[in-house]
């Protein structure tokens, strides 16, 4: 009796760029992804000072943005994949942000 192997090939970013309605991210293999900030709303709500601050997590396996506390993973952008969290969750955020922003 013989088994197959199935190669399990990982992908990594090495930069990431956003703009007002876009996440675009590089990737080592020379490809590049784009997908619509609407996938994102904690990235379409924030400003581009928020968006520029971001950092490879995993090697480059996923990017993090610590003003936003948005954590995003290379595989699930290459499977389609938009934001997870719920409208009660982004509702909380937003509103503690609105908050914050009053306060300076």
């Amino acid at each position: 009796m013989s088994s197959s192997m199935i190669e399990i090939k990982k992908f990594y970013a090495q930069h990431v760029h956003v703009t007002e309605d876009t996440l675009k991210v590089d990737l080592t293999d020379g490809r590049s992804i784009e997908v619509p900030l609407a996938w994102f709303p904690r990235l379409l709500h924030g400003n581009s000072e928020e968006r520029n601050e971001w950092r490879l997590i995993g090697s480059g396996e996923g990017i993090h943005w610590p003003l936003l506390d948005e954590d995003i993973s290379i595989q699930g952008l290459l499977e389609g994949r938009g934001s997870a969290e719920s409208q009660s969750s982004l509702k909380n955020w937003l509103d503690q942000r609105s908050t914050e922003s009053g306060r300076r």
